[in-house]
């Protein structure tokens, strides 16, 4: 087959592709605003498909189960207004461009002040989908583990800035980014006890300085 005569199909190819992402998309914030609305167990695949205006096995197709719809939800929410690009390669973005130890102490703040202003609804619904839902539980606990993976790599870029206080891993400061940047902590602290975002931030700031410098 020559180039031109490919082309029509690659055409055909590329625009499969856009609308399978486009359908994707549709689905995954019809699934987030009805588990936001509705809650985990009211929500049925069938009524994310019928509010996606597609059929059932779209939806499988596209995402998968429910648990998978709610994992896509969570990922779409943590990416935000920087999709498609990945959590992962945002953070390495911004860590790099950091010229110093403060200034990474302050890209890692103000991510956590981002992201969970985003995921926080969802965080909600998986925490309550978990007591009921093997599937959820399971995707709660892998997503825990992930965060703590990840954050081994800020920990290393931490030490690549003069940071890490004498004998402390790479492993054991990933764990203290992990435990102060926890979901469950910015929920309690500005959700339930009354702290500003500015009070969590300046804490965090501070607590991971602490804990790293």
């Amino acid at each position: 087959m020559t180039a031109s005569a490919a082309a029509p199909a690659v055409r055909k190819a590329s625009r499969r592709a856009v609308q399978a992402a486009d359908t994707r998309a549709l689905i995954v914030s019809e699934a987030s605003r009805l588990f936001a609305k509705q809650g985990y167990v009211p929500t049925t695949v069938e009524a994310i498909a019928s509010a996606s205006g597609v059929a059932l096995q779209t939806v499988y197709n596209s995402v998968g189960n429910k648990a998978a719809l709610l994992s896509a939800v969570l990922d779409a929410a943590a990416s935000g207004p920087h999709s498609p690009s990945s959590v992962l390669e945002l953070m390495r973005q911004r860590t790099a461009a950091a010229p110093d130890f403060d200034a990474l102490i302050t890209v890692l703040a103000d991510w956590f002040v981002e992201v969970h202003r985003r995921t926080g609804p969802v965080v909600r619904v998986i925490a309550q989908a978990a007591a009921v839902d093997p599937a959820v539980d399971k995707l709660q606990t892998a997503r825990a583990l992930q965060r703590l993976e990840r954050y081994a790599e800020a920990a290393a870029a931490v030490r690549s800035h003069g940071g890490l206080q004498s004998g402390m891993s790479d492993a054991g400061a990933a764990a203290a980014i992990w435990s102060l940047g926890h979901p469950q902590a910015y929920r309690t602290l500005v959700g339930e006890a009354g702290w500003t975002v500015q009070a969590y931030r300046d804490w965090l700031k501070r607590s991971l300085g602490a804990a790293l410098a």
